[in-house]
């Protein structure tokens, strides 16, 4: 209770209270000294007894364990200084280096060693993947192709089919029609059809939202009831496929498991099909695009042993947009964002672009992803859009599995230079190829499609070039554009339509020609280029669209 003109209660309690309190200790102290009298544990710490008097030579053993104390002792406090002398030695270090600015060339110098060790390093992560893949392709007895339902395509690697085909019918091709869910039902049937005339086919929908990490995880989860039956957990076509290895393993000569290499571009969905037919996370898998960096074994049954690689290198011939999707170039700072989405809205329909994000009708990708932005909340300090954070989230959507767009079927002319009709039928023979087709209409009629209105149209460029041999990487890595640079081209490219011009932009556009007309030629000779600087009629076009009616605009 606390007592008036005073700050604080006062700690005082009643006798009563007090003395049950104490009895309380004294009971719980009681009772613990009873546990420990029956484990046999005693409070007080043993004496040490020392050397007995009837001990010989008691005085030379008191004397040596006197003189090693001190020496122990002694070594500490050597240890102590030798600890502060080194704090001290940094710290002087540390304040010479704040009072004496480095050159410029030292910097530069940094710089340059800097840029050529992270050049050196991305050139041997490539030659790691390609060798990689080349040990998949070697160790295995089928190869599965997997392809993106949306782009199958350009998710093809000619290369990589022409080295498998090469073995004489020892190795087989299959491909793996993945994401199905993500295209309309009318464009998979189509890819479907074309893409059997060439290889036996599957239709396929990974599970995204595996989480056990083991058998017996899994088991828990299903004792306890917390299964997820969500549309992204559900698996669609594991039961096909199985099957079809599992008689392709019958049919072997000895009693071997049958290795099964899945190779393919980058977050096609390799690791996500080998957890879907696991049905536990045996492989690592994200948004982030490779993820996979070496080959790793799964075992799915006893006759059937999976090997997920690394994606396959692009090669650098590829136009920009198939290397926006299916190299690492941004992801390995080749590139900036930003000109990868610039040349990827190039190939899409404008407006379905702006029906499935939302935005209104922009001039160039800078303004859409300005818009973008603002609309997602990539704002930095002062609301300042941040374009960047925009692009690589734009990015993330359409490698990743959630943006829904369409490539159209191209016309058959025939089969690729590498693949004959002979070839064909060795690849369908040790199939049933009337399952197979059984299998991939009952997944179809399983799945649901988005509409065809709700998908945005893509424009293909055909196959991706692929780099499987290390001696056919690039010697130099290019460097990417800066942010500044690709905002730059944006104020002057378009996407879709040419824009009106106008006596601002044709002075924006003389002005961008002299400048790089200057730069391709040599510091001496200079060249000067008319421009139109008549200003007052730029500012009596300005003043007429400006302009309004009275009429039509205030009704």
């Amino acid at each position: 209770m606390k007592r008036p003109k005073l700050k604080k209660a006062s700690k005082r309690v009643s006798c009563s209270k007090r003395f049950k309190i104490q009895k309380k200790v004294r009971e719980h102290t009681r009772k613990l000294r009873k546990e420990a009298k029956k484990k046999g544990i005693s409070r007080k710490p043993k004496k040490d007894v020392g050397v007995p008097n009837s001990a010989p030579f008691k005085e030379e053993v008191l004397r040596e364990a006197e003189q090693r104390k001190q020496e122990l002792e002694a070594l500490k406090e050597q240890n102590r200084i030798t600890k502060q002398q080194e704090r001290a030695a940094k710290r002087k270090k540390g304040k010479e280096a704040e009072a004496e600015p480095t050159p410029k060339k030292s910097k530069k110098g940094e710089k340059a060693k800097e840029a050529k060790a992270t050049a050196a390093k991305e050139k041997s992560a490539k030659t790691f993947r390609c060798c990689e893949l080349n040990k998949v392709i070697e160790a295995s007895d089928v190869i599965v192709e997997v392809l993106d339902s949306r782009d199958p395509l350009g998710c093809r690697c000619p290369q990589l089919e022409e080295t498998v085909l090469k073995h004489d019918g020892k190795k087989k091709l299959l491909f793996i029609l993945n994401k199905i869910d993500l295209v309309p039902k009318e464009n998979v049937e189509k890819w479907l059809k074309y893409l059997e005339a060439e290889c036996p086919t599957f239709v396929f929908k990974a599970s995204t939202q595996l989480q056990d990490r083991t058998v017996l995880q899994k088991k828990q989860r299903a004792a306890n009831a917390v299964l997820d039956h969500s549309r992204a957990a559900s698996c669609f076509g594991s039961d096909s496929l199985l099957q079809a290895l599992c008689d392709l393993a019958n049919k072997k000569d000895d009693e071997s498991m049958l290795k099964i290499g899945v190779v393919g571009f980058p977050n096609v969905g390799k690791s996500s099909i080998i957890n879907s037919l696991k049905e536990i996370r045996a492989c690592n898998v994200g948004v982030q695009r490779g993820l996979t960096r070496c080959m790793q074994e799964v075992h799915i049954s006893k006759r059937l042993k999976m090997i997920d690689s690394p994606g396959i290198v692009a090669a650098p011939c590829n136009p920009g947009d198939v290397m926006a999707l299916r190299s690492l170039q941004v992801e390995e700072k080749e590139e900036c964002p930003l000109e990868a989405v610039r040349t990827l809205l190039k190939q899409c329909n404008q407006q379905h672009i702006m029906l499935q994000y939302n935005v209104p009708d922009y001039r160039n990708s800078l303004e859409f992803l300005t818009t973008f932005a603002k609309k997602r909340g990539f704002l930095q300090k002062g609301g300042v859009p941040n374009t960047e954070l925009a692009a690589t989230a734009f990015l993330n959507e359409w490698t990743g599995a959630k943006r829904s767009y369409h490539s159209r079927v191209p016309e058959r002319l025939g089969l690729p230079s590498f693949l004959s009709d002979t070839m064909v039928t060795d690849l369908q023979s040790g199939l049933d190829m009337d399952k197979v087709r059984k299998g991939n209409e009952d997944v179809i009629k399983g799945v649901r499609f988005p509409n065809l209105a709700s998908s945005i149209s893509f424009n293909s460029k055909g196959f991706t070039a692929g780099v499987l041999s290390v001696s056919e990487l690039p010697k130099e890595i290019p460097t990417s554009r800066t942010t500044a640079d690709v905002e730059v081209m944006d104020m002057t490219a378009n996407t879709d339509e040419p824009e009106v011009e106008t006596p601002d932009s044709t002075m924006l556009t003389q002005i961008c020609q002299s400048i790089q007309k200057s730069e391709g030629k040599s510091a001496k000779t200079v060249k000067f280029v008319p421009i139109n600087t008549d200003l007052t009629s730029i500012q009596q076009n300005n003043n007429n669209d400006d302009a309004y009616d009275f009429n039509t605009d205030f009704k």
